[in-house]
């Protein structure tokens, strides 16, 4: 077979430890791969490269579009942006797959049955990192969902529990309080699912839907959330299985691929050979199965379930008893290649359609869904930075002003403050003014570009501003009451 070029980084902390274990199996294994290795994170933020990839590394990952990477340490504090989302954004990787399953009796585990698929969205959401801090006291982290990322993550959770057999797609967010933007990836939901009448569907909220699979890992099958909760679920999910570090993870785009275990560099074990280099194994298994290798992937897992079975264990699994190091498991899964397990139903990947299903759908472009829907300016929110005043001395300022637009509602940390505000509500210097079109006047740019210039001259500064928009009559907006 002729091999596929991949690129691989070693990593930092544990990273090198638990990748040479990987590449040992994959060699004996006889994986038709070719790596190149290149050298990313905490040396190449230290040698001035913000994203921790310098340019020779992109060119690698742009041309193989395969990644194995072990776990990379983002230096804290600022001027430093995580690796992680730099190449997930940047490689288009928008669906993070993180299968779990429970491997009791040998891994102990509260929930033996527990086998999940968590599919997270990877580019949007909190961590796309937009944050300013706005006044003294006040910053802002932007959570952005878009329509065509939630499409395209939901679909392919949809297609992945069709092409492996699953039943069942649970969506899990926020709407009953971000009702705009996990609204929003509700609402795909339903209607992607409507395209999948034979697959069963639920929807859960974020709290209560964490706490379950927590409690009841096996009542879920494959799970859709955006990107924060997914990170923190799939983590969840695969602790309560056993062990952090058995999970792996496959970050999935159209055209680029890659294949990482869930845990981090693990920095103070690092050095020692106690790592366990299963979850980054999972990884690779997954990276086999995806270059269309699935006999290899299967041989793999197979000799890692015999070994689990023997009872062969890293530390964080022997909890106190007999251990092995780093190496040595990795010697042991050699050992068993081409042995089947006994008491775990033995791993059978299939090749073919593995490429479909990573394919989006996206059913309009941008210019398409603008034309599509009416787009009608209704007002504007203002927001002041403002620590000498009170919100009644502001509100007589603004209440002054004349124009199109004229001020209906002031909030503080989005608790309504004026008019009738209580005085229980505490408050910052950060103030949001409401201006809506008074009786016979509509909305307009110019209308708001005037208002922000009469807030000036009243001696307000003024530091954001966001026009509120209907579409298709509904409200874009969140509510301010009066």
């Amino acid at each position: 077979m002729k091999k596929t070029p991949i690129t691989v980084a070693r990593g930092d902390g544990i990273g090198p430890e638990i990748m040479d274990a990987v590449l040992h199996i994959l060699e004996k294994a006889e994986a038709a791969v070719e790596p190149e290795f290149i050298e990313i994170g905490k040396d190449a933020y230290l040698e001035g490269w913000s994203t921790g990839v310098p340019d020779s590394a992109w060119e690698s990952l742009l041309r193989t579009k395969v990644f194995l990477k072990a776990p990379i340490t983002t230096p804290q504090g600022g001027g430093y942006k995580s690796l992680n989302v730099t190449i997930r954004s940047s490689l288009g990787l928008y669906a993070n797959i993180r299968p779990t399953l429970s491997y009791a009796p040998h891994v102990k585990t509260n929930h033996p049955d527990m086998d999940l698929v968590i599919i997270r969205e990877n580019e949007e959401d909190l961590y796309t990192g937009i944050e300013y801090q706005q006044t003294p006291e006040v910053v802002q982290s932007l959570k952005i969902i878009t329509r065509p990322g939630s499409e395209r993550l939901i679909r392919h959770a949809f297609e992945y529990a069709k092409e492996h057999n699953r039943s069942k797609v649970t969506c899990v967010t926020k709407d009953n309080i971000m009702k705009r933007t996990d609204g929003l990836f509700h609402q795909v939901f339903n209607e992607i699912a409507e395209e999948y009448k034979d697959m069963e569907t639920d929807h859960w909220i974020v709290d209560i839907g964490l706490a379950k699979i927590a409690d009841s890992p096996e009542q879920f099958d494959v799970v859709v959330m955006p990107n924060l909760y997914g990170d923190i679920g799939s983590d969840i999910a695969s602790q309560i299985s056993g062990s952090v570090g058995l999970g792996g993870s496959a970050n999935i785009g159209d055209e680029n691929a890659m294949f990482e275990a869930i845990h981090g560099s693990a920095p103070d074990i690092a050095g020692q050979g106690i790592a366990n280099p299963s979850g980054l194994l999972h990884g690779a298994i997954q990276m086999l199965v995806h270059i269309n290798q699935p006999e290899t992937a299967s041989l793999i897992h197979n000799a890692w379930f015999k070994t689990l079975e023997d009872g062969v264990y890293t530390g964080d699994i022997a909890k106190g008893s007999a251990s092995v190091s780093t190496l040595e498991f990795a010697e042991a899964v050699v050992e068993r290649l081409g042995q089947k397990p006994d008491t775990f139903e033995p791993m059978v990947y299939e090749t073919g359609s593995r490429k479909k299903a990573n394919t989006s759908t996206v059913a309009l472009n941008a210019e398409e869904r603008a034309s599509s829907v009416e787009r009608r300016l209704e007002g504007t929110d203002v927001f002041l930075f403002e620590n000498r005043r009170s919100v009644d001395q502001i509100a007589e300022i603004l209440e002054k002003l004349t124009g199109e637009l004229r001020l209906t509602v002031i909030t503080n940390r989005g608790a309504n403050v004026y008019p009738k505000g209580a005085a229980e509500i505490f408050t910052t210097d950060h103030w949001r003014c409401r201006f809506m079109p008074g009786a016979d006047q509509t909305a307009s740019h110019e209308g708001i570009q005037e208002l922000l210039e009469k807030i000036k001259e009243a001696g307000l500064e003024w530091i954001q501003v966001e026009n509120l928009y209907s579409f298709d009559g509904e409200p874009g907006y969140s509510e301010a009451k009066k």
